[in-house]
Parts: structure tokens; sequence; C-alpha cells
């Protein structure tokens, strides 16, 4: 398979960098983190990285003493790094598999939001709409050319996650019914790098978080259902599923504290703005 258009998935933030943020915390929401300090690793799945780096902001605005990182890497890699201590929070776009538990008994996990994943084209791009059988032959190989559903005469480039990505995995059950994914796929490896290759090529067929979608890319509606919040909250669009926070045991205090500041009203609002549902 194709590798490439890797993104910037590390973010390091520190006090100085976002010295400038404006947006008020509510004091009710960070106040348990008031007399704690330490650092916080966070890695994994890419779809988590704008309500990790949101909450990361607000903290670090407010309690210079507290340092957090948060780097992507796909949901498999969020699991195995923090069931190996190497990070304090793993994300994952999917429930721990039998597999993981079995070899990770230990670990805690921690559901904080639902997101939807959307087929997705380049703006210039006629299709508007796709069946689920359509897509599954596209991606299985069966139908090559974007005229054999209501498109321009153009071989289709179809663009893909590698098998960490919680995105990858929902997309392939829920809209592919796990069917296969011909070898000449292009993959991709995070949301943000998906949205960047789609925006860039005319005839390519990708797919990603609802949290990730812009004006650089169009969405397809699945079975004449648009992927939005709305949809997905309403069960009309099928292609869903919770985004997670996974610790190594009962996280400690400052994690824990994190935690819970990104499960608060503040944290929903900012899951909200991002695109995704917060869970109660």
């Amino acid at each position: 398979m194709k590798h490439g258009l890797s993104s910037g998935l590390v973010f390091i933030f520190s006090l100085l960098l976002f010295s400038i943020f404006t947006v008020p915390a509510t004091a009710g929401d960070l106040d348990s983190l008031k007399d704690l300090k330490g650092n916080i690793d966070i890695a994994g799945g890419t779809a988590h990285i704008p309500v990790m780096k949101d909450a990361a902001k607000r903290i670090m605005t407010t309690y210079p003493k507290i340092t957090i990182t948060v780097a992507g890497g796909g949901s498999g890699v969020g699991v195995q790094k923090v069931a190996e201590g190497l990070v304090d929070i793993g994300n994952a776009g999917r429930p721990i598999s039998d597999k993981e538990w079995t070899k990770y008994p230990q670990l805690k996990s921690f559901p904080f939001a639902v997101d939807g994943v959307a087929p997705a084209v380049n703006p210039n791009n006629t299709v508007s709409n796709l069946t689920s059988t359509q897509i599954q032959n596209i991606f299985s190989g069966k139908i090559d050319n974007w005229k054999d559903v209501g498109g321009d005469d153009a071989k289709i480039h179809i663009y893909s996650r590698d098998e960490a990505s919680g995105t990858r995995s929902v997309f392939w059950k829920k809209c592919l019914n796990k069917g296969a994914v011909v070898e000449s796929a292009n993959i991709v490896a995070s949301n943000g790098a998906m949205k960047v290759a789609v925006s860039q090529d005319r005839y390519a067929l990708g797919y990603m978080s609802i949290g990730h979608l812009d004006h650089t890319v169009k969405p397809l509606s699945l079975n004449s259902v648009a992927p939005t919040q709305e949809n997905a909250i309403n069960g009309r669009y099928p292609v869903v599923r919770k985004l997670y926070m996974n610790t190594n045991g009962a996280p400690a205090p400052l994690v824990k504290a994190f935690i819970d500041y990104v499960m608060s009203s503040e944290g929903a609002a900012s899951i909200s703005n991002n695109g995704y549902i917060p869970l109660k």
C-alpha cells in the first residue's frame, strides 16, 4: 500500500505559547486542578486531538505548573502506549478489543463523546450521495471510475487509514461491512492528513471524523442521509462510534482531574464546538 501525507500529530503546549489564549475558563470546571502540578502525556486517536488541545490550552493557561503533551498515532497506538506506561492517557476511537483486554486487563476506559465517520470527496466532485453498496464496491475495486456512480469520467483515487486507526475500524465495520479494501489505496496517517489529501485531489474518495469536516472537503450523504451531528444523534446516520480516554489502571489524581475536566460542562461545550456529541 502507498504511504505518506503525514501531518503534524504532536503538539507540545507551554504556558508561554498560549499566553494569548483568551477563552474564559469556568472556575468550577477547572477548580479541581488548582492544587495540582506535573505532566500529562496523551497519545492515540487523532479524532480526539481538537478536544485534547482545547483542554490543554485552558488548563495550562490557568495553572502554569501543569504541562500537557498531545500526540496522535491512531487508536491502536494509544491503547498500546498507555498499557505499556509510555503515556498517561491513550485515546481510542473504538472500544478496547477483546484481544487488548486479554493482554492488558488493567486498563480503564472513559467514553466521553460520540463521533460519526463520513465518506468525503473533493469539493469539486459532482457526486453528493453514494449508497453503502456503491462505497463497498469502490473500496473493493469493483467500481473504479467516477462515471459509474454519476460523476466525471475519471479514475477513483481511494484514500484509507492503517489498521491501527479507530476511524478506519468503524468505517470498515459499519460502512464497508468488513469488506475488502484494494491494495492500491493510499494510506494516510490521521484525520488531518486525510482532509489534506482529499482537499488536494479532485478525484479522491476518503473518510474522516465528522469533527474534522470543513469547507476544504465535501462530505457525502450515505444512502441519502447526510453525515451530520443531528443525524448521528437521532440514529439516522449509522456510521458512528464513541471516543474513549484510556488509562493504565485507576488514573493518578492529575490525570483523573484532566479526564473530569474533559467531561465537565465546559468540556462538553468544547466537544460540541469541535463537531462531536458529548456523552452525559
